[in-house]
């Protein structure tokens, strides 16, 4: 059975940084993309990005430049490092595993549960 759980999840002010973590189980962590998402309340969830198999990392919007994805095979685990944070970062965030080695062109397969970060002006 797949389980991806979140932890890590805060409320910080802004300028603060948050360190999300995602423990992955019941696949071959290793051989997956594995995404970043969130969801700010009444706002469709959007991505804010993911890391291949190589360590390869892409970025969208606003998480460019401030947000790092790492992951660490031997743990099963993926992170998502964020620093500068500011309210409109506000949202439930969620790991997720793709379909393939890269996350470019894969389909989504598995999500977690999410983590809350809040963060005040």
């Amino acid at each position: 059975q797949v389980q991806l759980v979140e932890s890590g999840g805060a409320s910080v002010q802004s300028g603060g940084s948050v360190k999300l973590s995602c423990v992955a189980s019941g696949f071959t962590f290793s051989t997956h993309c594995m995404g970043w998402f969130r969801q700010a309340p009444g706002k469709a969830r959007e991505v804010v990005g993911g890391i291949d198999t190589d360590g390869s990392t892409n970025y969208v919007g606003s998480a460019v430049g401030r947000f790092t994805i790492s992951r660490d095979n031997a743990k099963n685990m993926a992170f998502l490092q964020m620093n500068s944070l500011k309210p409109e970062d506000t949202a439930m965030y969620y790991c997720a595993r793709y379909s393939g080695a890269r996350c470019d062109g894969a389909s989504l397969v598995n999500w977690g549960q999410g983590t809350q970060v809040t963060v005040s002006s």
